[in-house]
């Protein structure tokens, strides 16, 4: 819509020249026709360089903004930000699009829904209950089981398997919150891409991400019961055991092995060949790869054996 348009249905002020926006996207990967937006003064930085053709910034941001890029000036951004990815929300189900494509030698069975717009590769099989959204992808010879649901615009690569239950492409969670504590929804607005010979286990859970794609990464292996959160991105031939929970925006490196009922907070990065055991509570970014860590709070696996056998050294006292 145009930029003048948006302006309107926020309730923001608007000068200079109009022009047409398409998305919305970070201030790093955000484009001339995409609305980005400054949340925290910690990306002023980024505010600096982007490439989007609007921003929605405070009053006392305004100076940052480059030139050719508009400023919308917002008393709160965040509550801004969320009303502005509702006007870019996509319907749930795109009805107009074109029958759905399914290709040579795939099994789908006649109890399972698959919309419009979705293509489906070939040798692929679809059990009963499965859900396939619009415009969603299904790779060669990848294997659907029962009830699972994979949400419009969502990706799957070559030679997956899905086990029953599991969702990809929900919504993720995220709020951003008025002075009387009411939550409002920010619209989850991108996708999940699952890429080639990845393994998902029975009722997981993959959030959809806010913009551009959660991603799960080429030979990784998730066992039942593992949440990703929005705009995560888990590295190549990664092994996750059930109960796994990872928060937003957190990056692993290829190769992680991550025990049961392991939890991750938001926006970490975790080095390649990094190794948690069970029920590790990890709140710090690793950058150094190679390391096995455990407990809460997180320690070296080897730390934590010795401090436990002191604890029980001192119980036995």
């Amino acid at each position: 819509m145009r930029l003048s348009q948006i302006a309107e249905a926020l309730g923001l002020g608007f000068s200079g020249t109009d022009k047409e926006i398409g998305a919305m996207n970070t201030l790093e990967d955000a484009t001339a026709s995409e609305l980005s937006f400054l949340s925290d003064k910690r990306y002023l930085s980024s505010l600096e360089t982007t490439k989007a053709g609007a921003v929605l910034v405070t009053e006392t941001a305004r100076q940052t903004v480059p030139d050719g890029t508009a400023a919308l000036v917002c008393e709160d951004v965040s509550l801004a930000m969320a009303a502005a990815t509702a006007l870019f929300a996509p319907p749930p189900v795109d009805a107009d699009a074109p029958a759905p494509k399914i290709g040579e030698g795939s099994v789908v069975d006649p109890r399972a829904n698959v919309e419009n717009g979705a293509v489906i590769g070939a040798r692929c099989t679809v059990m009963a209950g499965a859900y396939i959204g619009s415009n969603a992808v299904i790779g060669d010879d990848t294997v659907i089981f029962p009830n699972v649901t994979i949400y419009r615009d969502c990706r799957i690569g070559p030679r997956c398997r899905i086990h029953g239950g599991t969702t990809i492409g929900s919504d993720g969670f995220g709020y951003a919150h008025t002075a009387q504590g009411e939550h409002v929804k920010i619209w989850q607005n991108g996708n999940v891409v699952i890429e080639d010979d990845v393994e998902i286990g029975s009722n997981c859970s993959i959030d959809r991400a806010v913009f551009a794609s959660t991603l799960v990464r080429r030979g990784t292996k998730l066992d039942n019961h593992t949440h990703i959160g929005h705009n995560c991105d888990i590295g190549e031939h990664c092994i996750f055991v059930a109960q796994v929970g990872v928060g937003g925006s957190t990056k692993l490196g290829r190769n992680c092995v991550v025990s049961g009922q392991t939890a991750f907070t938001d926006h970490l990065e975790i080095a390649p060949f990094t190794t948690f055991t069970a029920r590790s509570g990890v709140t710090k970014s690793i950058r150094e790869s190679g390391k096995v860590w455990s407990g809460y709070p997180l320690m070296e696996h080897r730390l934590w054996i010795k401090l436990q056998a002191k604890l029980a050294k001192l119980v036995k006292s």
